[in-house]
């Protein structure tokens, strides 16, 4: 036998040694290793001591609870509608309320109500056409600059589930100038370089799933 063959036979033996000796070290644990990973059952659970949470589906609807308290009449008023206009959503509303709210408000301190008519029910143009005219009358003019809303409050919310109709009232704080001006222009109140705050409370009303998206401004105070 050739000293080529008898070396091939050597280092072909090494292999085969080598070989069998990773399989063993492979297929041994040795040392720290992590214990495989199990899911706990009940009793694991009770023994760990750990408080258990059941998976609790639905709740307060946060939309709601975010602006009345859960439970009220006003929190279940706004639910109900919800369910009679599934695409009903409060805070959407009041911002909608805001952009009205200033609007309107503007309008009526300018005199000119023609473009936010269809926002009001007919009693309160009515009542708002009276004061408009008063001011003409006398010879009385405003000159109004709106700055800003700083507080729009949900205070309370009713439902009538025979018409559907829903009543939701706001507390609105805004900032603004306001200078009322006689037939001379003299001012007569005001300042034009002083911020008032401007309070008031007004109620919205609207069919709920009615094609009309428009609430309608049905009342107002302070």
């Amino acid at each position: 036998m050739s000293s080529a063959i008898i070396q091939l036979l050597v280092l072909a033996g090494i292999a085969v040694f080598l070989i069998l000796r990773l399989r063993s070290v492979l297929g041994t644990r040795e040392g720290f290793e992590k214990p495989p990973v199990q899911v706990p059952g009940p009793s694991d659970r009770k023994r760990s001591g750990r408080p258990e949470f059941d998976v609790i589906e639905g709740g307060p609807d946060r939309d709601i609870t975010d602006h009345v308290s859960d439970g009220t009449d006003a929190a279940k008023a706004l639910a109900a509608m919800k369910i009679a206009e599934p695409g009903f959503n409060v805070r959407e509303f009041l911002e909608g309320a805001r952009g009205a709210y200033e609007m309107i408000l503007m309008a009526f301190e300018k005199g000119e109500i023609d473009d936010v008519r269809g926002f009001l029910a007919p009693d309160v143009a009515e009542t708002f056409d009276e004061v408009i005219e008063q001011r003409k009358a006398q010879g009385l003019s405003i000159d109004a600059n709106f700055v800003g809303v700083r507080e729009v409050t949900l205070t309370d919310a009713s439902f009538d589930r025979d018409s559907n109709v829903g009543d939701v009232t706001v507390r609105f704080v805004a900032e603004l100038t306001s200078v009322v001006r006689d037939a001379d222009d003299n001012i007569v109140e005001g300042n034009a370089n002083e911020i008032k705050r401007q309070k008031d409370t007004w109620t919205f009303s609207r069919q709920m799933g009615a094609d009309d998206p428009n609430w309608l401004l049905v009342a107002t105070g302070e």
